[in-house]
């Protein structure tokens, strides 16, 4: 019997209702969970370790301009785009992260080239845009990361100290657009990645766990490997996807069990709104939220590709 490989991905959690999204951005958000969806499988099936899997599979999500990371990023305070991402190898615990860096086309490619080609995990800002240029990697004009969706959500934000998460009845489409993936390959290596735009109008470089190993990603062959979507800060206060590694490792839980109680008991009590993908060691896959909604699929060798959107 052949290896069970699985994969899973999200493009992010928060107010995503069928009432917000209308029928043709519905068929728009699924038609491209399952293309990023069909490009991770396709490298999983051949053989291909779950990093190159996560990594082509983030990058797929990142080049849309429907998801908050890579070309659809939101605008920061200063009408900029500074994007965040991290990626994790569950073999060795090696790691790589960015944060705060402009006109790299693709953030997690960066990430990557962290991860293999330096002695650091994390590199920010002019730092980590040198050493994209030194790996090579693609750089984009400004023109590149503007979509006018996200262009009009600044406008509306610009002269306010209000970011896109406030918790107002104003922002019903708080949504937190990050994009992230996790894979189980047939060698049972297991690895996660993490992209995003961050926050809509957000000031002083703010940073949110996206590229922090262990809150936003984290990926650990002998528990599971975990992406998380949601409003960043608590995910860092509560360093959610490790702490469901630890859950799994010292208290023996499920993966699903461990991230139902980070996700629907931890988070709630915080006050942090949003949700992860998860796949254990054995391929079980989780995908919980607390949100309205998260953009989500996954496919397990063997069965049927699962896409979704809403709650149900």
């Amino acid at each position: 019997m052949e290896n069970t490989f699985a994969l899973a991905l999200h493009g992010g959690a928060g107010t995503i209702t069928r009432e917000l999204l209308t029928p043709e951005l519905d068929t728009a958000y699924r038609t491209a969970l399952q293309d990023a969806l069909t490009v991770g499988h396709r490298l999983l099936s051949q053989g291909c370790s779950a990093l190159e899997a996560v990594e082509a599979t983030v990058v797929s999500l990142e080049d849309h301009a429907l998801f908050n990371a890579g070309r659809g990023s939101v605008f920061n305070k200063r009408g900029r785009h500074e994007m965040d991402a991290s990626i994790m190898c569950g073999k060795t615990l090696a790691a790589g992260a960015v944060a705060g860096v402009r006109n790299v086309r693709n953030p997690i490619q960066l990430a990557t080239q962290v991860l293999r080609h330096s002695d650091h995990v994390f590199l920010c800002m002019q730092g980590a845009e040198e050493f994209a240029r030194k790996q090579g990697l693609a750089f984009e004009p400004d023109e590149y990361f503007y979509t006018q969706h996200r262009y009009e959500q600044w406008q509306q934000l610009r002269d306010s100290d209000v970011y896109m998460l406030d918790h107002t009845e104003d922002f019903k489409d708080k949504k937190f657009g990050t994009v992230g993936a996790v894979a189980l390959d047939k060698a049972g290596n297991l690895a996660a990645a993490t992209s995003t735009g961050g926050m809509t109008n957000k000031n002083f470089n703010r940073i949110g766990d996206t590229p922090v190993i262990g809150a936003g990603t984290y990926a650990n062959n002998n528990t599971c490997a975990i992406s998380c979507t949601g409003h960043g800060e608590f995910f860092i206060r509560a360093v959610v996807a490790y702490d469901i590694s630890c859950l799994m490792e010292y208290k023996g839980l499920s993966l699903t069990q461990a991230a139902d109680i980070v996700v629907h008991d931890k988070l709630v009590r915080l006050g942090g709104e949003g949700g992860l993908i998860g796949v254990s060691a054995s391929g079980e896959i989780t995908m919980p939220f607390n949100s309205e909604g998260m953009y989500r699929a996954s496919w397990v060798s063997g069965k049927a590709p699962v896409v979704a959107i809403y709650k149900d």
